[in-house]
């Protein structure tokens, strides 16, 4: 297996999971390229698991599933074995504790990792299979990106629908994404595609972020802001100023015109 096999056989997992918590027992993660568990590790992707509650017995040839059993031996260490109920010639089956030991990968975890490779702010979001996780800003237009696992991992992006394996891959130990592919989706948003923000949203969420940075006390709130959403101050005011009414007639106040 190869490190780029390894990533591939994770992310299949994950999708086929459909929202679930995804296993990896350390044994079977030994047998994986050692460079790209440490990268799946490090990003945040395998993260520690409770230990399994039950093994593959290897008492015998039947390989049966089995309960785990714990015994104190003292000094707060524990002794694990099963008890096999199907032979009278095996009884109690003592299990390393290597084989209890396992990792766990899930869609959110997952889309915590996309967020930060795409340097996006904020909560992610899960409903199931659908994992919200953030907003993308190209060039002309911002989206929301939307991570779905539904046999198969995806991104959607303004409309598009893109295959997370084509953006996403691990490499010389480290995870990379393809952001530039994914602005330019947000950048050319698919008709009646969804998911891409609106201009008066944009304004309610912007002017939600200046709020924040208030509250905090931050003195340079609309550079901090501008700075993060990558543009000017000049361009921020001008976002954050609400659109007239196109009905609205020059000199027109609105008093009047709702009379």
């Amino acid at each position: 297996m190869t490190p780029d096999q390894a990533f591939a056989e994770l992310l299949g997992r994950i999708g086929a999971c459909r929202g679930a918590v995804v296993l990896v027992g350390e044994v079977e993660l030994g047998r994986w390229p050692e460079a790209a568990v440490l990268s799946m590790k490090s990003a945040g992707l395998l993260t520690p698991a409770s230990p399994a509650s039950s093994v593959v017995c290897p008492g015998c040839e039947q390989e049966c599933s089995m309960p785990v059993n714990s015994r104190s031996t003292g000094a707060g260490a524990s002794s694990f074995f099963v008890v096999c109920d199907k032979r009278d010639d095996i009884s109690r089956v003592p299990i390393p504790v290597v084989k209890l030991r396992q990792w766990g990968a899930s869609l959110s975890g997952l889309a915590e990792v996309i967020a930060r490779l795409l340097g996006l702010t904020g909560a992610v979001s899960v409903n199931g299979p659908r994992c919200e996780v953030g907003i993308l800003r190209g060039r002309k237009h911002s989206s929301h990106v939307t991570l779905i696992a539904d046999g198969t991992l995806s991104l959607r992006v303004a409309g598009h629908v893109v295959d997370l394996g084509s953006v996403l891959s691990s490499q010389n130990g480290a995870m990379r994404i393809d952001r530039q592919a994914l602005a330019q989706c947000a950048d050319k948003p698919v008709a009646g595609g969804g998911d891409v923000e609106a201009a008066d949203e944009r304004r309610k969420r912007l002017a939600g972020e200046v709020k924040a940075e208030k509250s905090k006390g931050t003195k340079a709130f609309l550079k901090v802001v501008a700075a993060r959403e990558g543009i000017s101050i000049q361009r921020l005011k001008q976002l954050l100023e609400v659109a007239p009414d196109p009905n609205q007639k020059p000199g027109m106040s609105a008093t009047r015109r709702s009379s």
